[in-house]
């Protein structure tokens, strides 16, 4: 029986993607563009990973140069007030997500587990009117792995009494290492690893 519901944020409560995809175009603009679009494919194909791993991947894999910490952080910051300037817009929330979020948050502990930046993350939820719905709204830089172990073993959840809602592998293989089931939504691509694949959610299974 499910009593705990993970949820990843980008893909699945907020169709946030294009804007996203934007801000990254923003702050790597100076660079060259094949390079900037090789790495707007790494990032849609790891939507559950956070910016700063996917900072560093365009500074050492497509560079093939060094990156300090602060440039990172910097780099993070200024996608960040990007991101907080244009995802506020309550249009971007996907409704289905929403209507099933308002319609059982009283029936199961929820929680959001992102790759977005916690912070930044906490502030947009609260824009967007939807904090009120989770127990917690946890962010990176912390791994996604790790912040899942970590809320399991702070609210003493069971395993087989918890899944995890997501569009990205990442999200799968942060289920699959923290022994949940995993609920693919928004991407063909997981239907093959989701325990549930939804379609929509009148395909919840209690």
């Amino acid at each position: 029986m499910i009593k705990n519901i993970l949820f990843d944020f980008d893909g699945v409560i907020l169709d946030s993607m294009p804007i996203r995809d934007f801000g990254f175009r923003e702050i790597f603009k100076e660079y060259d563009k094949e390079l900037v679009e090789k790495f707007i494919e790494y990032h849609n194909l790891n939507g559950g990973l956070s910016r700063y791993v996917k900072i560093r991947y365009f500074y050492e894999e497509l560079l093939e140069e060094q990156v300090s910490e602060e440039r990172v952080r910097e780099l993070a910051e200024e996608f960040s007030q990007i991101m907080k300037r244009e995802l506020i817009n309550k249009e971007y929330l996907i409704k289905e997500t929403i209507e099933f979020i308002e319609n059982n948050y009283d029936r199961y502990n929820l929680h959001i587990v992102s790759g977005s930046d916690e912070l930044e993350l906490q502030y947009l939820c609260k824009e967007l009117g939807v904090s009120k719905y989770f127990i917690s709204i946890h962010g990176s830089p912390t791994a996604k792995n790790d912040l899942v172990k970590i809320l399991l073993h702070k609210y003493g959840y069971f395993e087989n009494e918890t899944i995890l809602v997501g569009d990205s592998i990442n999200d799968y293989e942060a289920a699959k290492i923290n022994n949940l089931d995993f609920y693919g939504f928004n991407n063909d691509n997981l239907k093959k690893v989701s325990k549930i694949y939804l379609k929509n959610y009148q395909e919840f299974m209690i």
